[in-house]
């Protein structure tokens, strides 16, 4: 089984101060935070998407509407710097050199990201060249799963200070700070974003977020991917037991990073893509009761370059600039989806190939369901050995089958392939 997946906390708003150049003028106020609290809507949007089926976003946490873009949070087009500093601890020698940690993550969590935009956004990696030292052992800041805001404070408090000075903030839109691993104090578990209510202030620029990396080397499968997905304002997908028990993986199974960096089919679901802009309006068909509508879905993971298996079983390219992505909306915040899945780039490991179906909650928040994934084989599973939940590894509509959506008057049917591996598929609404 996968450890569990790593959720991103928040951090008060801090108290009214001036605006200063120097980290400096912060550290009393955010160590004395003792309670977390999760930011809602942005003071500012950007119009963003006007097409009929694009859900409007809420206010909560991390929504997956998207005809408007929460500028709180940085864009991923074209290319975004990350800075990566490394953090050692006096109660501890480095074993290993922040260049082995970089290369933990990087080029792979860039590659992910290349795949998944289609070549449209490309994630710059700037690893800081030397370990920088914190001012307490490892153990003085309790690091664990859930850590408390208080200590969390400490250890962002003390982090700024040691770096400011030798990182330009500036000129940076991505944060990770990467503690030594083998130090005694730290704990994997407690890889996660931290988000502030008020932002710091450093070298001239707001720093509104920071990935805290604790990750063992090497580290688990594609979790710099997942964590910068919240840097991104995509929620995390998975179901949180209440008491710590059952499975977390029940929402979307393997279909999404978001879901679990351990699955085997991670790419971003097309709803995603669309959000961040990687979808042109134009590769997203919106389905009504009108009449049946019959279109040409292009798997999900296919863009240029990458050969997709076609009707006649040899590979061809597709370019990656048709449909990916049917919606039929179902109520003022919720809509579905359909997109087709191949073994290919991202999702090269898929159980499963086919039509996905997921429902999509744009008044949801993080963590509680905004996207879930609906089985077309509810009475099977698959890939038991490798899928982090197997009953949703078959999820999708295979070939030659119709399936209709359960309390919805919808119907799909996966009625062929072409000759470059696309889908046709057929969508009845009411």
């Amino acid at each position: 089984m996968s450890r569990e997946p790593f959720p991103e906390v928040s951090v008060p708003r801090l108290l009214p101060r001036p605006r200063l150049r120097s980290t400096a003028a912060v550290f009393t106020t955010l160590s004395a935070l003792a309670a977390t609290s999760l930011i809602t809507g942005p003071s500012v949007a950007e119009p963003f998407s006007t097409h009929p089926c694009a859900l409007k976003r809420t206010d909560a946490h991390h929504s997956e509407g998207l005809h408007t873009w929460n500028t709180a949070y940085p864009r991923p087009a074209d290319t975004l710097d990350a800075v990566m500093v490394f953090l050692s601890f006096p109660d501890w020698v480095p074993m290993i050199s922040p260049a082995e940690l970089a290369a933990d993550h990087f080029p792979s969590t860039g590659e992910y990201f290349r795949r998944a935009s289609y070549g449209r956004f490309t994630l710059r990696a700037h690893p800081v060249k030397r370990w920088i030292r914190m001012p307490k052992p490892s153990t003085a800041y309790a690091m664990k799963r859930d850590w408390s805001a208080e200590h969390r404070a400490a250890y962002l408090r003390d982090a700024l200070a040691a770096a400011d000075g030798k990182v330009d903030f500036s000129r940076y839109d991505v944060v990770y700070f990467v503690a030594d691993p083998d130090a005694p104090g730290v704990d994997s578990d407690a890889t996660k974003v931290v988000n502030m209510d008020e932002p710091l202030r450093a070298d001239g620029t707001d720093i509104r977020r920071i990935v805290t990396v604790f990750e063992q080397h090497p580290p688990d499968r594609l979790v710099l991917a997942h964590e910068t997905g919240h840097v991104f304002d995509l929620p995390d997908l998975y179901h949180r037991p209440t008491d710590g028990k059952g499975d977390w993986d029940t929402y979307v199974g393997d279909w999404d990073l978001m879901g679990s960096q351990f699955g085997l089919a991670p790419d971003l679901f097309a709803w995603h893509k669309w959000k961040l802009g990687w979808l042109d309006p134009r590769q997203v068909v919106c389905v009504s009761a009108d009449r049946p509508k019959r279109l040409t879905l292009e798997p999900l993971s296919a863009g240029p370059g990458v050969a997709v298996p076609g009707a006649a079983g040899s590979p061809l390219f597709a370019l990656g600039n048709g449909t990916k992505l049917a919606v039929v909306r179902t109520g003022a915040h919720s809509a579905l989806a359909f997109e087709a899945r191949a073994p290919v780039g991202n999702d090269h490991s898929a159980c499963r190939g086919g039509i996905l179906v997921y429902r999509v909650h744009s008044g949801e928040q993080s963590g509680h369901g905004p996207v879930e994934v609906i089985d077309a084989h509810p009475r099977t599973e698959a890939c038991w050995a490798d899928s982090v939940y197997p009953p949703l590894a078959d999820a999708p509509v295979a070939l030659g089958e119709r399936f209709t959506v359960p309390g919805e008057k919808v119907r799909v049917e996966a009625e062929g392939r072409t000759m470059t591996g696309a889908w046709t598929v057929k969508i009845t609404v009411g």
